[in-house]
């Protein structure tokens, strides 16, 4: 049964049926997902999605899909923990970590919005999938598209990580390496699009895509208990997660699954990619482009989709921004492991950087709840830290070899 009511204008508010479009023909903006409440209202309970398989159709009714779901049954449900021993070294009393950076199949949140994005698109008929990716998308869209039997054509930048690259081709995709940087890449994807009667996940898709983001807020509300962090840290490369996030706590509201949200919303961004960060910095609406330079490629959108809508949701929950260097994000790369046992990639240790930054500086305050977003896994981006973590010791096979050079 569909609980879809048809996509709506985020800026117009004009109404579009529920096709493979993405933008606004009166006023270019971009479109969502409307859906009817009045019927979801009632029928979705807390007892309801608890019996359901942990996964992400568990909030099925508030997804935006007209039959049965598809694709990612083993998707969602990830860890989430009280992280004691970094909330130590943070100093802060209450910490909490979301870890999708083993959400099944591809160990990043993208496998969320790709299941919600192939189960759509083979409702509408497609047969072939593509985007544009940093990395983490690629993996997901050529693992379940896969899984789903559709064919798969993939964009990355020409100097993505290895680990991302190999961990794309395993699948068979079709996988085309763009001399560019993402917003080039993005770029090309829309003029193909506008010939290709494929699929593109993060372009004519979008809509529904991006929907699949609100199953990292929802777990979130279900895991503390049905209720919402007073503080939550999220990497920023689209400003789509941060974004959706939000509504997936609104929506639990509305829903009265959930008490009124008080959470206060902040972005992490790396240093040399960082147009929502400043935006926010100096409390403007305008979203100014950048070219990126950073070891956050998963992050580097130099000219975000939903950067404005991100600065806007900042600012109406008194939250706040910032940035991290290169050296301060493995930094607290190596923080994170060495603290809660957690390799994350490059985009978790902007995370980790900035909620140290915004807690230093009194942005955070040290006796409320904070969750920390971790999106993707280390092994991924193993270049970031490969120089800064040592090497093994060396020794023959004897005792007394151990004993001289093993020192505890």
């Amino acid at each position: 049964m569909s609980f879809i009511k048809g996509l709506r204008c985020r800026e117009c508010g004009r109404e579009f049926p529920a096709k493979a479009i993405f933008v606004c023909e009166y006023c270019f903006g971009s479109l969502e997902v409307d859906y009817d409440y009045e019927r979801i209202h009632g029928r979705l309970t807390r007892q309801l999605i608890e019996s359901r398989p942990a996964n992400i159709w568990r909030y099925r009714e508030l997804l935006p899909i007209d039959g049965d779901p598809t694709v990612g049954f083993h998707t969602g449900m990830t860890p989430f923990y009280r992280a004691d021993r970094l909330g130590h070294a943070l100093g802060v009393k209450e910490l909490y970590i979301k870890d999708d950076s083993v959400c099944h199949p591809t160990l990043s949140f993208k496998d969320r919005v790709v299941s919600v994005a192939l189960s759509r698109a083979k409702e509408l008929g497609f047969d072939t999938v593509s985007c544009a990716s940093t990395g983490n998308l690629a993996n997901s869209v050529s693992a379940l598209a896969a899984h789903a039997g559709m064919k798969r054509v993939i964009f990355i930048p020409a100097d993505l990580e290895m680990g991302k690259v190999i961990g794309s081709l395993i699948y068979a995709p079709r996988l085309v390496a763009v001399e560019g940087n993402y917003d080039e890449v993005n770029r090309l994807c829309a003029e193909v699009a506008a010939r290709r009667k494929w699929a593109f996940v993060n372009i004519n898709i979008r809509p529904y895509y991006a929907e699949g983001s609100k199953t990292y807020g929802f777990e979130i509300a279900e895991q503390m208990g049905w209720k919402t962090p007073r503080h939550i840290v999220v990497p920023a490369a689209s400003g789509s997660l941060l974004v959706k996030i939000r509504k997936g706590f609104k929506e639990l509201h509305k829903m009265g699954l959930i008490p009124q949200p008080e959470t206060r919303f902040y972005a992490a961004q790396a240093q040399g990619c960082a147009p929502i960060v400043t935006a926010v910095q100096e409390g403007s609406d305008i979203i100014k482009p950048v070219k990126p330079k950073t070891i956050a490629k998963s992050l580097a959108i130099g000219n975000p989709a939903d950067g404005y809508y991100a600065a806007d949701a900042i600012r109406e929950t008194n939250g706040w921004a910032a940035e991290a260097s290169d050296e301060e994000i493995v930094d607290a790369m190596k923080l994170l492991a060495q603290t809660e046992g957690i390799f994350t990639e490059t985009a978790g240790g902007v995370t980790v950087a900035v909620a140290k930054k915004l807690i230093e500086g009194k942005r955070i305050p040290r006796d409320e709840s904070i969750v920390l977003c971790i999106t993707g896994q280390g092994l991924k981006t193993q270049e970031a830290v490969a120089d800064h973590i040592g090497k093994p010791i060396r020794i023959k096979p004897t005792l007394s070899s151990f004993e001289e050079h093993v020192k505890l």
